[in-house]
């Protein structure tokens, strides 16, 4: 294990990682400088939102201030020189699941060394966004050894989000292979692009799996986020077979997909139960817009009638609201963007100070964005900037928070592990 050359304390912090690989910036736009400097007890961002006009529907909506105390934060390097990942499991004996946005996964040891493909994945349309994505435990993991994952399969008429269940069977070698792969389910319908395909796997405490996905960014299939009958823009509530759990809330309806849990979504790249088995996510919002939200039964959060920031272009997405009475105001926003990716919630004793938030990882603010809760409202925004894209966010066994960097456009990607120093 590499130990990073400076400590993090808090958010006054300069670059880190000059051990680490860099990461590179979104294309465009102006390195992320996150909190830099900034004094507890003001907001983190510091830059101009890019809506200049937009304000938020309630005090403490955007730009919550930092915490008047924060942990110093030591981060050390246990993998690296590993291929473009998207995301990370723990297994339980400590040794890391993870998937390789190309289409292959790993087993990484606890000493960071990541064995052979494993056999058995199937195919997957790795283009643009697409690539083999989450995936996650089945709950009863210790005595199936099942899991869960999802990726772009490509399809006769286009493509689209699919996830698949296997048996994950490990050899002495530090590889193994899927066994009895199906995939059980399939968005719907099928578009011909490379964008916006989400997606996380959460398991609620009802063995309920919690699916998110995107509604594949063109002006043309984006609507359709709206839509009860389309699976674009959407988190779905599925069985392990696939199928709609029976308490769904369009479940029954005519016109509408029974497995929907919520609508109105433009990117679900982040998600996660909190402390009560709900569950929360953030979506990539498009220049500003990022959203925090806890997604409740047959609710409506907007895209892409409503939504805060502004188009790629510089124009109003839409109308350019911000509220409409049908649609679900989000708990937080960005903007600017910090590109969310992967998300936990902190539950350990290890780092204090973050107990009971959320923890986000960020793509464009490269670094972990702490999200401090007051009930369902955020009361603090702290970040621990790691000069480092962010994909994946998991808090492990000995209660450290672990991250998966990622360079833009492929890449290596590394295993970061952050301590209270």
């Amino acid at each position: 294990m590499k130990r990073l050359s400076l400590l993090l304390a808090g958010s006054a912090l300069s670059a880190i990682v000059a051990t680490a690989p860099a990461l590179g910036q979104m294309e465009g736009l102006p390195p992320a400088t996150g909190a830099e400097g900034v004094a507890p007890g003001k907001p983190a961002e510091t830059q101009m939102p890019n809506a200049r006009n937009q304000k938020p529907a309630f005090a403490g909506q955007t730009r919550a201030p930092q915490p008047a105390s924060m942990p110093k934060i030591a981060a050390t390097v246990v993998a690296e020189d590993l291929p473009h990942l998207w995301a990370m499991e723990f297994l339980p004996d400590g040794r890391m699941l993870v998937t390789a946005k190309a289409g292959a996964m790993h087993i990484v040891s606890a000493q960071g060394e990541a064995g052979p493909k494993l056999d058995g994945v199937p195919d997957v349309l790795s283009g643009g966004q697409g690539g083999l994505l989450d995936v996650a435990l089945a709950p009863d993991f210790a005595s199936s050894n099942m899991i869960f994952f999802s990726f772009s399969e490509e399809r006769d008429d286009g493509n689209g989000t699919s996830v698949a269940s296997a048996k994950l069977v490990t050899d002495d070698k530090g590889g193994g292979k899927l066994e009895n792969v199906k995939v059980i389910f399939q968005q719907m319908p099928s578009y011909d692009g490379n964008k916006h395909f989400g997606s996380r796997l959460v398991f609620g405490p009802k063995n309920e799996l919690y699916v998110t996905v995107g509604e594949r960014s063109d002006p043309e299939p984006r609507v359709q986020a709206q839509d009860l009958n389309s699976g674009l823009g959407k988190v779905f509530r599925i069985d392990m077979n696939g199928k709609a759990v029976s308490d769904n809330p369009f479940a029954g309806r005519d016109g509408a997909r029974p497995e929907i849990w919520s609508f109105g979504h433009r990117n679900l790249q982040s998600a996660a139960l909190d402390g009560q088995g709900r569950l929360w996510t953030v979506e990539h919002g498009p220049r500003g817009g990022d959203e925090l939200n806890r997604p409740e039964p047959g609710k409506n959060y907007g895209w892409p009638e409503v939504t805060y920031g502004i188009d790629y272009s510089g124009q109003p997405i839409g109308k350019g609201i911000t509220a409409m009475k049908e649609t679900e105001q989000p708990v937080y926003y960005w903007d600017p963007v910090i590109a969310p990716s992967g998300m936990a919630y902190y539950g350990a004793d290890a780092i204090p100070e973050w107990k009971g938030s959320f923890l986000i990882g960020g793509l464009v603010s490269q670094g972990i964005v702490i999200v401090h809760m007051d009930g369902d409202k955020v009361s603090h925004e702290e970040r621990v900037p790691l000069e480092a894209r962010i994909r994946d966010v998991k808090v492990g066994p000995d209660g450290a928070v672990y991250a998966v960097t990622e360079e833009r456009g492929g890449g290596e990607s590394s295993i970061v592990r952050l301590t209270k120093s």
